[in-house]
């Protein structure tokens, strides 16, 4: 079922570049075409969130030949449509819902919600082609970025189940088993073990159970990183070219960067990464100070690839760093001038740049 709005056929303009904002819920979508250069509500559909409803929608939204969805939190509740949408070949943009509210809270209706009003507001962002960003197919980079958020899953997983098995042993064994305890010399720990009272037994039980659990993590972490690799082998990146930068940290600077065309300049890919300082200008005083901001799995991405070249003697990534800290730097300062050449050079690489000489050339070059 679902509750339409239309226009009357004389108000129809079939060469208008419509916008449609989408209001998404987890049962059903509320549409509003929005006309852009008068910011009028056109017309208003709501549907059942499957896929009858979204073929009725795209029926209903013919009327208008050249048109635009506008869809609030397409990577939210909203998902799942912008896809389809894009996969039929429409042209859809993103619009957080914080914008959507900042357009009610400016209008003239009196801060009201509904889900007409959320739809309009949405198209309305669109509109003013500031606050919205387009959803593209889903590519190889969407993959690799499911299997990284996997394998963080896993790893936590892992690390509680070894915590426990160390708590365990501690009670089990005088001493407790030692740091850098494996699974299999784990299991060989607890088949010599005799237990003595039943709460023992209990504890022993526990801990093989736990052996059991980091095994089977093992081999699906292992299984993890082969996907990876497949992936990584299929899009043909260079990443891994790049010391430092293994299959799974190669996987999770494509998977959290997404679409590299998105950003225009090293510069603004810098700033998503935080690595890019931040001024602070007052009367005759500038600074520059460390940004908080930014994707901060990418910087700790960033971080570990320029103290893994750090401490590679020789690396290209190393005579960057003596070379700052020669120019008089500090420690800490040095790391991040690296880090910020290093996000130049992932960017580079991520929008497949002709490389002018040498892979590495761009780390060397005097700018910082």
């Amino acid at each position: 079922m679902s509750a339409v709005d239309s226009p009357s056929d004389e108000d129809e303009e079939p060469n208008l570049m419509m916008l449609i904002g989408v209001d998404p819920h987890k049962s059903t979508h509320t549409a509003t075409a929005v006309d852009p250069a008068t910011n009028s509500d056109l017309g208003s559909v709501r549907i059942e969130a499957s896929f009858v409803g979204y073929r009725q929608l795209l029926s209903w939204s013919r009327q208008w030949s050249e048109r635009r969805w506008a869809v609030e939190n397409a990577e939210g509740l909203g998902h799942h449509l912008a896809l389809w949408l894009v996969a039929m070949g429409e042209s859809v943009v993103d619009v957080a819902p914080a914008a959507t509210a900042r357009v009610r809270q400016l209008s003239r209706g009196g801060r009201r919600k509904n889900d007409r009003i959320d739809a309009a507001a949405a198209a309305s962002v669109a509109a003013l082609h500031g606050d919205a960003r387009p959803v593209y197919a889903e590519t190889h980079a969407d993959s690799l970025a499911l299997l990284d958020e996997r394998r963080k899953n896993l790893s936590g997983n892992r690390t509680r189940s070894v915590n426990q098995l160390h708590a365990l042993l501690r009670e089990l064994l005088p001493g407790g088993a030692p740091t850098d305890l494996t699974a299999p010399r784990a299991a060989t720990v607890l088949r010599g073990l005799r237990p003595v009272t039943a709460t023992d037994q209990v504890r022993k039980s526990l801990a093989k159970d736990l052996v059991s659990d980091i095994k089977r993590y093992d081999a699906q972490l292992a299984e993890n990183a082969s996907a990876m690799d497949e992936l990584l082998n299929l899009q043909g990146t260079t990443l891994r070219q790049i010391p430092g930068i293994g299959p799974v940290m190669a996987a999770r600077i494509i998977g959290r960067t997404g679409h590299a065309h998105r950003f225009s300049t090293a510069a603004a890919y810098a700033n998503y990464t935080g690595t890019a300082p931040v001024e602070i200008a007052s009367a005759d005083s500038t600074r520059h100070r460390l940004s908080r901001h930014g994707d901060r799995e990418l910087n700790s991405a960033l971080h570990t690839i320029a103290m893994i070249q750090i401490r590679m003697r020789g690396s290209v990534g190393r005579s960057y760093y003596d070379k700052k800290i020669a120019q008089g730097k500090s420690s800490r300062d040095a790391k991040r001038c690296l880090k910020r050449r290093l996000a130049d050079l992932i960017w580079r690489v991520a929008r497949q740049t002709l490389w002018q000489g040498p892979l590495f050339a761009g780390l060397t070059s005097e700018r910082v």
